[in-house]
């Protein structure tokens, strides 16, 4: 007959372990370390702070007024871009502006998770292209950082969206400067020719590239103009946040 006293000290032993687990898995807000809410790492305070990007230039997303309801900036009526359209999930400030260097130089894969689920709900709404291309890293550099943090971005949120993920069509060819280090003028020379697509790769009509921040729009501007060369009608961008 089972002794009722161990019965007892094992039924404590494994609540408070079933606890301990909870606790432990249990998601926190990497923004301030209070309790996560709705199953992610972010709690509602910071989730209502969140500087989404509601009102943006739709051929570069840098934030517009409110009550401009022209869509395009100055900018780019002067000069369009390559990119036919650009959505940003984000304007990049706080509180989201501590989560991409978290994700993007300290390995915090984390963050990144937190990151794609905001752009796929950022996404979601939006008419779906028939692939999806994140921005891809040089070798060296990915030798060195360990992961991309681009593709990272685009594997959630194509599974999510149910959009093909085309994860080797674009090839980063030169090893350039850091964009971060440069200067506007510069970061478009830095990357001129710094892309081409992957010889033999099918290309379908319209395809989305994914990065995480857009700073002038450089990185992006030159995988347009490779994608353009290889006979791709429509290349829009989708980014986690735009620097204003």
């Amino acid at each position: 007959m089972p002794d009722p006293v161990n019965q007892n000290t094992c039924g404590k032993v494994y609540g408070a372990l079933r606890a301990l687990g909870h606790a432990l898995l249990a998601p926190h807000c990497l923004l301030c370390g209070e309790a996560g809410t709705d199953g992610r790492d972010l709690c509602r305070a910071c989730a209502r702070a969140l500087p989404w990007n509601r009102h943006a230039c739709l051929r570069c997303a840098l934030p517009l007024p409110a009550d401009d309801s022209g869509g395009v900036c100055g900018d780019c009526l002067r000069q369009p871009p390559p990119l036919d359209e650009v959505r940003a999930g984000f304007v990049y400030g706080f509180p989201f502006d501590r989560l991409v260097p978290r994700f993007k130089f300290h390995h915090d894969l984390a963050a990144g998770r937190l990151m794609a689920g905001l752009m796929t709900e950022a996404m979601a709404a939006l008419p779906r292209p028939d692939a999806l291309l994140p921005i891809p890293l040089h070798a060296r550099r990915l030798r060195r950082r360990g992961y991309d943090q681009a593709l990272e971005l685009a594997r959630p949120l194509a599974r999510q969206l149910g959009i093909p993920l085309l994860g080797d069509a674009l090839v980063r060819r030169q090893h350039t400067a850091a964009q971060s280090e440069l200067d506007a003028g510069a970061r478009h020379r830095n990357l001129r020719g710094a892309f081409r697509v992957t010889e033999g790769a099918a290309l379908p009509a319209h395809v989305v590239l994914i990065d995480d921040v857009m700073t002038t729009g450089a990185t992006l501007h030159a995988a347009a103009l490779a994608l353009r060369r290889a006979g791709v009608a429509r290349v829009d961008a989708w980014v986690c946040a735009r620097v204003p």
